[in-house]
């Protein structure tokens, strides 16, 4: 949920910074934490004692950690609130720049330098998480925390909003409807068996969540050992479970600058990884405001990606741009790198947020609706399946039709209202947010679901015709429309033919629609 996007690199400078100082001081840290602890009992017996019950629960809200100090009163260096947007941070400022100086020397050969680098971004976090679960299994204390991770609490079953936010978690973790896959896909052989990978990348992409929530619940359980406090408490989202929770926890390991160096090695491969991909897809102006949206699962999936979706897109819509392709790179990661400087800024974090809970969410899934409904009934699913069994030789199930027409524009529409219903005011560290900042968020999220309605107005206004046969031709696939390759596009033709449901050899309410 993501997720994401230019707020990808707001949170890979902090991988890229946080480790840097937090690795040196991580046993100074440590002590610190064990000393602060032993100060607050010996001091707090006493304070407790003289206080009420209402006052000691304010004393308690109100006690911050050393390592949520750290992260934002000196990694952050974080404002009173989003009114105080401040000055940039140098040293994220820093962070951020040497983060995209990287992302170009990832993807300025295009897909082939991008397949080299996830090669390695996306298969050595997984050795760093199964190093993690194994020192993480052998902590006292794990088996609470993995405990607490698997068993179910079957009340919630009856939460719609608890059912919306699996779904919104699978959008950012799985990354349909950011352009990155789709732009991917685009490169593989013809009749690549896309019906086996469209049930294998769910799967594996199921099995590496609950992998890695082992990973954090073990040390989680840990923690709340050492510390006493129980581990629902200690289990805390969002950024702070990341860069505040996790890296506490690691303090109390032996030896922490080896675990807290392999966690922050970890996030930034895989936010690498994700913020490549962006750059790639989404030169498509469509999927540009939603590139800040998620926050850890988008950081945690496919950056590579996302940013040459955005190169792709803009080449393929110019053509002739596509010699100049480093030229379009550099431009359009230094624009980029421009947005991204408001999340280096003291109040960075709170505009992080804005766009992570407005953003994210909801415009994703209305974009993912939009291209089931297309699919669905709009190219129509009897098409679509011809064209897959084309592909892959091989005849499809009926259920799958059956999800593209039904299922998923229903489950996807109730998520969508779902999301909107229970959509709570947005806070931060117990901070409210102004009505001008809920504002911009509503706006970042319209920005990128109007450009849907908004190109099908200008293909209405530009297309010559009366309105009802510009309306057939805007729902009708183009010329260009099919295979690539010319065996492959005889081929399909003459599968087409044989069929009188597509578009090619059909006319529609009485119009006669153009020959792919």
């Amino acid at each position: 949920m993501y997720q994401h996007p230019r707020e990808d690199l707001g949170l890979i400078k902090l991988n890229f910074y946080y480790p840097a100082l937090a690795t040196p001081l991580a046993l100074e840290m440590s002590g610190d934490f064990r000393i602060c602890v032993t100060e607050m009992v010996a001091l707090g017996g006493e304070i407790f004692n003289k206080r009420n019950e209402t006052d000691q629960m304010k004393l308690i809200e109100h006690t911050k950690t050393p390592a949520d100090e750290f992260f934002h009163n000196h990694i952050l260096q974080i404002s009173e609130s989003i009114d105080e947007i401040g000055t940039i941070v140098w040293p994220l400022f820093a962070c951020n720049f040497i983060s995209w100086i990287i992302v170009f020397m990832c993807i300025c050969n295009g897909v082939k330098s991008v397949g080299k680098v996830v090669y390695f971004t996306a298969t050595f976090p997984f050795v760093i998480l199964f190093v993690l679960l194994i020192r993480g299994v052998t902590l006292p204390g794990a088996m609470d925390g993995i405990l607490f991770y698997i068993t179910p609490q079957w009340s919630q079953l009856t939460n719609l909003k608890v059912w919306a936010d699996a779904a919104i978690q699978i959008f950012f973790s799985l990354g349909p409807g950011w352009g990155g896959i789709v732009n991917m896909a685009s490169y593989n052989p013809f009749r690549n068996n896309n019906r086996l990978d469209s049930i294998l990348v769910p799967i594996l992409n199921c099995g590496t969540s609950i992998f890695a929530g082992f990973v954090v619940f073990s040390v989680l359980g840990f923690m709340s050992y050492r510390t006493g406090i129980p581990v629902s408490t200690v289990a805390t989202g969002g950024p702070g479970l990341a860069f505040v929770t996790y890296p506490e926890a690691i303090t109390m390991l032996p030896v922490p600058q080896l675990w807290a160096v392999l966690f922050f090695t970890m996030l930034y491969l895989l936010g690498m990884d994700s913020c490549v991909s962006i750059a790639h897809t989404v030169l498509s102006f469509r999927y540009y405001p939603t590139y800040y949206l998620h926050f850890l699962r988008l950081l945690l999936c496919f950056k590579f990606v996302q940013i040459e979706a955005i190169i792709s897109s803009i080449t393929d819509a110019y053509p002739e741009l596509r010699k100049h392709k480093k030229i379009v790179t550099v431009v359009s990661l230094v624009i980029l790198f421009l947005g991204s400087l408001c999340f280096v800024t003291n109040g960075g974090m709170y505009i992080l947020q804005v766009f992570d809970w407005y953003a994210a969410s909801i415009s994703v899934i209305s974009i993912c609706l939009v291209e089931a409904i297309v699919i669905g009934w709009t190219y129509g699913s009897d098409n679509f399946v011809r064209d897959v069994e084309f592909m892959i030789n091989e005849k499809l199930h009926c259920w799958w039709p059956l999800c593209w027409k039904y299922v998923t524009p229903i489950i996807l529409s109730f998520i969508f209202v779902t999301t909107i219903v229970f959509n709570t005011r947005l806070t931060y560290n117990g901070i409210e947010y102004p009505e001008w900042a809920i504002l911009l968020g509503w706006c970042s999220c319209l920005v990128s679901m109007l450009c849907i309605p908004g190109y099908a107005i200008v293909h209405l206004i530009t297309t010559k015709g009366t309105l009802k046969e510009r309306l057939v031709i805007g729902m009708n696939p183009t010329s260009e429309w099919g295979p690539q390759k010319k065996e492959d596009r005889e081929a399909w033709e003459k599968c087409i033919k044989n069929s009188s449901s597509h578009f090619n050899n059909s006319t529609m309410n009485g119009i006669k629609v153009t020959k792919v």
